[in-house]
């Protein structure tokens, strides 16, 4: 069962407790003839997803309607029927504010069920960038002052500002210290102060450009969720920016997005679902999709046919790939595409080539990688490719010279990916059998000894 954050966060912003809610529905009940005897232990039930019974979904619209003095629907406190017309209530972007902000609070509060969901795979997968692709579009995301949460605030453009600003620091954050040292920052950030805007009031070509930061710090939220290995979550926030992005009109933005997708689902292995979404963002963003992302979209689409085995479409993609990269001008790319570095594309086809056996070329590629500038994380991937190209070429002595820059790269960043890419490196280390090679490897177990925090324990993992 997944934890029932519509109702939670409905709670939260009513100011009732879970015996406060089980005594209301009790009391309500027994204006309609029912003798209930709930308690607070039932509720917690039904924030960890389970369906009460009988009426007591109504009863419990009924009890948060008066709380609140609005129209509360069973689709807003999570207890909807699947496959059952929707009731009347908010449009459906409001409804998808109110359903994401409901995740935002649950998640900034540390429950272990969002880290352990299972990502979606299959046609729940695939609809949101569908959805994203293809009409209708919104046609107004203004919210009036008559619409706006109470309290709501009228969104001005210096609150545009600090979403843009919050955006830059938690990148910036995630590159220095991982996404699991960062994550709960920015998702406690989306619910404190990200949440309460898109409640507010606002005109649509304002509405538009706060959903387009809103978006692209939620993204960041994804990024840090799927560094953190939380995949299924990580899945939800993107699909969320997704959807945050078609608001805004920002076809580039949704193409970034959809190419976050694409990398994840080539570390999850649906190599064909990557090669679609990738696809999809070429082809919806069009003239939008600047040379940066497109580079990016294009050797991943190779990584995605290399491990297909169909190697004449991957060289077809790394071209095109290398083609896009020779036309990037940071100058004109939007704040999302900075990560697309010198060196990126070239670790990216890299891969790609290792897979497709041409060691000499993805050596070359690899190398040219790891003499780009870079950040101390993005440095720490481009020389795991290295080391792992040059014990496949059995040049174990600049392996281990690669392995051992790496290794003191990684110190401090709190990274599963990152985690993942050591204990390849070591195990490649250590079936090398060479006495240069287990030195390295000692350097890497060093940097893996210091077990990582998430959900309440600590982790080797």
């Amino acid at each position: 069962m997944l934890p029932n954050s519509l109702l939670d966060a409905l709670l939260a912003e009513a100011g009732i407790s879970h015996a406060g809610l089980a005594a209301r529905v009790n009391q309500a009940g027994r204006t309609r003839g029912l003798a209930l005897r709930y308690e607070h232990t039932a509720v917690a039930r039904w924030l960890k997803g389970q369906r009460p019974r009988g009426q007591v979904p109504d009863l419990i619209c009924e009890v948060l309607a008066a709380r609140l003095a609005r129209t509360v629907t069973l689709d807003d406190i999570g207890l909807g029927v699947p496959g059952t017309p929707a009731e009347p209530g908010p449009s459906p972007l409001a409804g998808f504010v109110d359903r994401a902000t409901a995740l935002w609070r649950s998640d900034g509060q540390g429950r272990p069920q969002h880290l352990a969901a299972a990502a979606l795979t299959g046609t729940p997968a695939v609809m949101p960038v569908w959805e994203w692709e293809n009409p209708p579009e919104d046609a107004d995301v203004a919210r009036p002052a008559c619409a706006a949460a109470a309290g709501g605030a009228a969104v001005g453009p210096e609150h545009i500002e600090v979403l843009r600003a919050a955006r830059a620091h938690y990148e910036l954050l995630y590159r220095r210290a991982g996404g699991m040292a960062t994550r709960g920052r920015v998702v406690r950030f989306l619910g404190s102060e990200t949440a309460p805007l898109l409640r507010g009031s606002y005109p649509d070509d304002l509405g538009r450009r706060l959903h387009r930061a809103a978006g692209s710090l939620v993204a960041v939220a994804g990024i840090c969720a799927y560094d953190s290995d939380a995949h299924g979550l990580a899945q939800r926030y993107f699909h969320q920016a997704l959807r945050l992005a078609k608001a805004s009109g920002d076809r580039g933005l949704g193409a970034y997005v959809v190419a976050l997708l694409v990398n994840q689902s080539l570390h999850l292995g649906e190599y064909r679902q990557a090669v679609a979404f990738a696809e999809a963002a070429l082809r919806a963003a069009g003239a939008r999709t600047t040379p940066a992302l497109t580079a990016d979209l294009y050797a991943m689409q190779a990584k995605a046919y290399a491990r297909l085995g169909d190697g004449a479409t991957a060289l077809s993609c790394i071209g095109r790939a290398e083609e896009a990269a020779g036309r990037i001008r940071p100058a004109g790319e939007p704040d999302e595409t900075g990560y697309v570095q010198p060196g990126l594309v070239n670790v990216q086809v890299a891969e790609a080539l290792l897979a497709l056996g041409d060691l000499a070329a993805a050596h070359a590629h690899a190398a040219a990688a790891v003499a780009s500038p870079a950040h101390d994380r993005g440095r720490v991937h481009r020389l795991a490719m290295l080391c792992e190209v040059e014990l496949r070429r059995g040049e174990v002595d600049r392996a281990g010279a690669a392995a051992a820059e790496m290794a003191e790269r990684a110190r401090g960043m709190e990274s599963r990916r990152l985690r993942d890419r050591l204990r390849t490196v070591r195990a490649a280390l250590l079936a090398s059998g060479s006495a240069e090679a287990r030195q390295a490897a000692g350097l890497v177990d060093e940097a893996l000894r210091v077990p990582l925090w998430a959900a309440g324990t600590w982790s080797t993992s």
